[in-house]
């Protein structure tokens, strides 16, 4: 018979070999850095989803060596913080847009890296394909259906022609969906009018040299644009040019309507493949992921204040209605 000592220290080792698969699995302290081409709503709710889904895996506090950085719209920006990033040698990298992801992926070939917010990986040159890359490579994209977009536009605008677009023609997601408008509107009885913004601060002009050419204007993620859409605004706004957006932050900064993904979600999803990679999973093995539920967010007010009278259809279909 076992003395009273000896029993308990059965038990001890008894619930330690129990709990040990059920211990946190941060345990250990683990490095991840963050880098984003600029700061706005979109890509700042990325960035915060991210965290969140490592403090929800346990990676908070002094278990997390969290470093972030924004290149503030500046290519050679972010490649220098790539460079410093991989220099570090964290355990994962998260890059947020493609311009970001682009530098990163071009500094390294064994920093395990995830993208996010990226329209068109496989156009960026992040991955070959959708499958498991092979690589030091993983993410998420925020790719939209054009289609379902210019069916928003109509439905919004049901005689609209002419469907304009500022963008930067330097970035790759933006040029992929100039790209595929110019073969899609035809199909749906439009076309497009292009408007290059290679700096934020064209942005605004660049709208205005679209006023009285198209019916309506379109914006997709290009940072650029979305780094500075209150000047996209006001040239709504003052001219009754009305706007359709495909982020829903930026119907809250005045965009008409926009049917989009949750960048919040966008974030944590992204968040929970650098979880992978931290608790050993191997980057090449994970298979690239999208972001798939789109919500209706209206904005009644823009609308009124770009001349356009909303159906009380497109009303009832919202996920959420802005005053």
């Amino acid at each position: 018979m076992k003395s009273p000592i000896a029993k308990w220290m059965s038990l001890g080792v008894l619930a330690l070999s129990l709990a040990t698969p059920f211990s946190n699995a941060a345990a250990e302290t683990k490095s991840v850095a963050v880098t984003a081409i600029v700061e706005h709503p979109a890509l700042d709710s990325v960035r915060d989803g991210v965290r969140a889904a490592l403090e929800e895996a346990g990676y908070s506090g002094d278990k997390l060596k969290w470093q972030y950085q924004t290149a503030q719209g500046n290519t050679a920006t972010a490649a220098q913080i790539a460079r410093k990033f991989v220099g570090d040698r964290p355990d994962v990298i998260v890059a947020i847009a493609t311009p970001s992801s682009q530098a990163v992926v071009a500094s390294t070939k064994s920093v395990p890296t995830v993208f996010s917010a990226v329209t068109d990986p496989v156009a960026a040159q992040l991955i070959a394909n959708w499958e498991p890359s092979g690589t030091n490579v993983t993410g998420v994209s925020d790719e939209l259906e054009l289609d379902r977009q210019m069916e928003l536009v109509k439905r919004v605008l049901p005689d609209a022609k002419r469907v304009g677009m500022v963008y930067n023609p330097g970035e790759a997601n933006s040029v992929v969906v100039v790209e595929r408008l110019r073969e899609l509107l035809p199909t749906m009885g439009m076309t497009l009018v292009e408007a290059a913004a290679p700096r934020t601060v064209d942005v605004g002009s660049a709208a205005r040299s679209l006023v009285g050419k198209v019916d309506v204007i379109y914006t997709n993620t290009d940072n650029n644009v979305v780094s500075a859409y209150e000047s996209l605004v006001k040239v709504g706004t003052d001219t009754k040019t009305p706007l359709i957006a495909s982020d829903t932050d930026s119907v809250k900064r005045g965009a008409i309507a926009a049917l989009g993904i949750d960048y919040y979600q966008h974030g944590v999803q992204a968040g929970k493949l650098a979880v992978r990679v931290l608790q050993g999973e191997d980057p090449g093995t994970i298979a690239p992921e999208k972001t798939g539920e789109l919500s209706l967010y209206v904005n009644r007010s823009a609308a009124k204040a770009q001349g356009v009278t909303l159906s009380q259809e497109l009303l009832d279909s919202a996920a959420e209605i802005i005053d």
